[in-house]
């Protein structure tokens, strides 16, 4: 009988490492965040700013946290604590379950750059355009990395590595546990947004136009894709396709295999440049812009499914969880919209503008606004 108990255990055993084996490999266009942690600006590396796991029908507001100046990045939330950057110079870890303040440590400058878990380490850059990497246990600098401008990018993390972008027109690989430069790539124009990951290529978009196609080990660029407009957004990539919108007033979709635009989406009336990243799942795009207008698209043709106004521009990411989007506008308003029409089913108003997105986890959401106030939702 027990021999017969050891054998069931280890079948047991081996179809779970099969399972687990198997969502890594179809991993890359999925999102690989899950219901307890969110960590990094758009919650895994392909950028998807998809959540998992369920979230309440009433959504309350939990606690605040002040910070000493505006908070304009997004959130990193692991292990049940917060990590927020401040253009106070600070970065907090803030108590997911009480609101409570854990530690702080001090940058060498504001903080635009959305902070990055990864390996028990927080990774941020900062306007003096140094790149920081923080032992969340101890709250002490492991290393600094001096780029030449200001950091806004949020990092990516792939094989021990960090990428980053900076205003330095540089794209940066790093070894996450010593900082120690293994390559860069130089751009023709700042790189504001986020590197996404896929099969091994980091996906770029930048301020020179241009979509880029870097291999990670050795920073050679596979391919470049020309979008003609100025890009702060980071891409989105679902099921090899890469999804942004433009200062040109478009949202545009990338074929990253055959190195094509697939389609160009331009509302006909509203002409407003995309400064917020998209969310992506297989049925849908979702974006917000300065037209005051969240857009809802089909991710094969570009097809617009539903819009809705906000009345203020909207530079704060969607987030996609459960059955709605969540995000913020420059009017200080929190919204929640039904993914499937657009309907708005929760609204909340903190009064000052809100260029952070969403960060989710453990069905909650937490948020950051310029009146350098962090706000954290659920269900009591």
């Amino acid at each position: 009988m027990g021999k017969l108990k050891k054998l069931l255990f280890r079948f047991v055993f081996c179809i779970t490492i099969v399972g687990s084996f198997s969502t890594l490999i179809v991993g890359y266009s999925e999102s690989v965040s899950n219901s307890f942690d969110w960590p990094s600006f758009r919650g895994d590396q392909q950028l998807t700013g998809v959540a998992n796991g369920r979230f309440p029908d009433d959504i309350e507001l939990l606690w605040t946290f002040e910070t000493k100046d505006a908070i304009e990045s997004t959130t990193a939330i692991y292990d049940g604590t917060v990590y927020v950057g401040s253009l106070d110079g600070y970065l907090y870890a803030v108590n997911l379950e009480t609101g409570q303040v854990k530690w702080k440590y001090q940058a060498t400058d504001e903080i635009k750059s959305s902070p990055s878990v990864y390996e028990n380490t927080i990774y941020f850059g900062d306007e003096q355009g140094t790149f920081h990497a923080v032992d969340i246990q101890t709250n002490q600098k492991k290393w600094i990395f001096q780029a030449d401008a200001g950091i806004i990018s949020s990092a990516n993390f792939i094989d021990g590595r960090i990428l980053f972008g900076s205003y330095d027109q540089c794209l940066y690989c790093l070894e996450a546990k010593t900082g120690v430069l293994i390559w860069k790539f130089e751009t023709e124009g700042y790189v504001h947004g986020a590197p996404a990951i896929v099969d091994n290529l980091v996906v770029t978009s930048g301020c020179d136009g241009y979509l880029r196609i870097i291999n990670t080990q050795n920073g050679v660029e596979n391919r470049r894709i020309l979008l003609s407009d100025y890009i702060v957004a980071s891409p989105a990539i679902y099921s090899h396709n890469a999804y942004m919108g433009t200062y040109g007033n478009q949202v545009i979709a990338v074929d990253l295999k055959a190195g094509q635009i697939l389609w160009k989406y331009e509302h006909p009336v509203k002409q407003f440049p995309f400064y917020a990243s998209a969310a992506v799942t297989e049925k849908v795009v979702i974006v917000g812009g300065r037209d005051k207008m969240v857009h809802a698209l089909e991710p094969k043709s570009g097809k617009l499914i539903w819009a809705y106004a906000t009345k203020s521009q909207i530079e704060s990411s969607p987030v996609i969880v459960d059955s709605r989007v969540i995000f913020g506008t420059s009017a200080g308003n929190l919204y929640a919209l039904a993914i499937d029409s657009g309907e708005p089913v929760w609204q909340f108003t903190v009064g000052s503008p809100i260029i952070a997105s969403p960060s989710v986890a453990l069905s909650k959401f937490v948020i950051g606004a310029t009146d350098g106030v962090l706000y954290c939702f659920g269900k009591k």
